[in-house]
């Protein structure tokens, strides 16, 4: 290791693994998720700073709810050059200044954060904090490097539940300063936060490595965006992890707008829904390791679906309390599915490189070399489904004064992604030989020739 770069780097082997391996992947992870965690921070900061903008900033919630969409479409967007920056950078120096610019946004919004701020400078401060969203789509692609596929399950969930608290973590922060300062000091959320990005930034530079091995593969990126894999499990992770996040942003501005909550009412009741989606994903991943990621996200849809039910149905019942329960177990279900979903990405392509006659260290490598281009791809279209969500809202409560329109649309969405995931992933392939196929080259997607047991992915 020269400069914190590592040259050798083989996970699968167990030897290397239990000499060194495990050791040094569980530390980078460690600082991967403090870094991912503040950069989720910032990238929902608007998802509270709505909540202390009153009358006395002249902003309506139709308003408001576009500048939380502004944030997640910015923070989707940015995902897919954070993906390649890490092969291009090094992961350990990528997570240090992505971790770094967290401080433009967070400053920006001390900057302008009082009642007469034009809409136009909230907006655009509001998409600086993009920047957080970004954080995921390197985090994740420089974690699935370093485990092996056996362990990817549960190190990808934790990487992506410890940054989704981040979340949870300043609504929190937003109550307690609604709570003891009141909803017009903004900025005391902006002051704690501050100094956490500089401690993320120094934890990485000490303490995290670069992998040699991982070097940009432009083959790589345009392999994945050819597979058919990789935009039917962006579709799946639009309705899991789109969810959570649009589902994150706007549930307090819900409780304010359709139930008449205060700010400091809303606050305390959106902290608990993204704070139980954060924890049990990595549960998801853990799941998915033992039973199959298809399973687990076939049960986790259907489970929405329901929970989506219930919602719809206190939505028009105006029953606070039911609403609170089918909404919280949506979040809890959102973090269930993002764990299982993460998961199927790399045993999809391990897969597909065994029923191409690979084996051993050369299928691994296919495995990490294309779900680590398609990761990024997947997790920015996924974002994409925050800014759906928010949209939804929008308009449903712009043109009915309640989010029920929002959330049927929402049920069918669900509906379709039970059906795809049972279509391509679970439903029995026809009793034909792989090799059949091989021999030719020709792949369509979904033919059963083609079709490992995706089910243990």
């Amino acid at each position: 290791m020269a400069g914190r770069w590592i040259e050798h780097w083989d996970p699968e082997d167990e030897a290397f693994w239990e000499a060194k391996g495990e050791r040094i992947a569980r530390r980078n992870l460690a600082f991967s998720v403090l870094s991912e965690h503040i950069g989720f921070s910032i990238w929902s900061l608007w998802s509270v700073m709505v909540l202390f903008m009153g009358p006395e900033y002249g902003i309506d919630p139709a308003g408001k709810f576009f500048l939380i969409a502004t944030a997640t479409l910015v923070g989707a967007v940015i995902r897919v050059p954070y993906t390649f920056a890490v092969a291009r950078f090094g992961g350990r120096n990528w997570t240090v200044f992505s971790a770094l610019l967290l401080l433009l946004p967070t400053v920006a919004a001390w900057t302008v954060m009082e009642p007469g701020t034009s809409y136009a400078t909230f907006l655009l401060v509001a998409a600086l904090t993009g920047v957080g969203g970004g954080n995921f789509a390197s985090s994740m692609t420089n974690i699935n490097a370093f485990f092996p596929l056996r362990k990817k399950g549960w190190a990808l969930g934790l990487n992506a539940g410890g940054g989704n608290i981040g979340v949870p973590v300043i609504q929190l922060v937003a109550l307690l300063v609604i709570g003891t300062a009141g909803a017009a000091h903004p900025r005391l959320v902006l002051g704690v936060y501050l100094p956490l990005i500089v401690v993320a930034a120094l934890c990485s530079a000490l303490w995290m490595d670069n992998l040699a091995p991982v070097r940009n593969d432009t083959g790589a990126a345009k392999e994945a965006i050819r597979d058919g894999h990789t935009w039917i499990m962006a579709l799946l992770y639009i309705g899991t992890f789109g969810s959570f996040i649009g589902y994150s942003f706007a549930f307090g501005l819900v409780l304010q707008t359709q139930f008449g909550r205060t700010p400091l009412q809303a606050a305390s009741l959106t902290v608990i829904g993204p704070l139980l989606g954060s924890l049990i994903r990595p549960v998801g991943g853990l799941l998915a390791d033992r039973f199959g990621g298809a399973r687990i996200t076939l049960g986790n849809f259907l489970a929405m679906a329901a929970a989506t039910g219930v919602v719809i149905a206190a939505s028009l019942a105006e029953s606070l309390p039911v609403f609170l329960v089918g909404f919280i177990a949506l979040f809890v279900l959102t973090g269930l599915g993002n764990g299982s979903t993460y998961k199927m990405i790399p045993g999809i392509f391990q897969n597909k490189a065994l029923a191409r006659g690979m084996t051993g260290e050369a299928a691994a490598a296919y495995g990490r070399r294309l779900s680590g281009a398609a990761m990024g791809f997947i997790g920015a279209i996924g974002a994409v489904g925050g800014l759906a969500i928010n949209l939804a809202f929008r308009q449903s409560f712009l043109t009915a004064g309640t989010g029920t329109a929002a959330f049927v649309s929402f049920l069918a969405f669900y509906a379709l992604c039970s059906v795809v995931t049972w279509a391509v992933y679970l439903r029995r392939p026809a009793a034909a030989p792989a090799a059949a196929l091989a021999d030719t080259g020709d792949e369509p997607l979904g033919a059963p020739e083609t079709e490992p047991a995706y089910a243990r992915v």
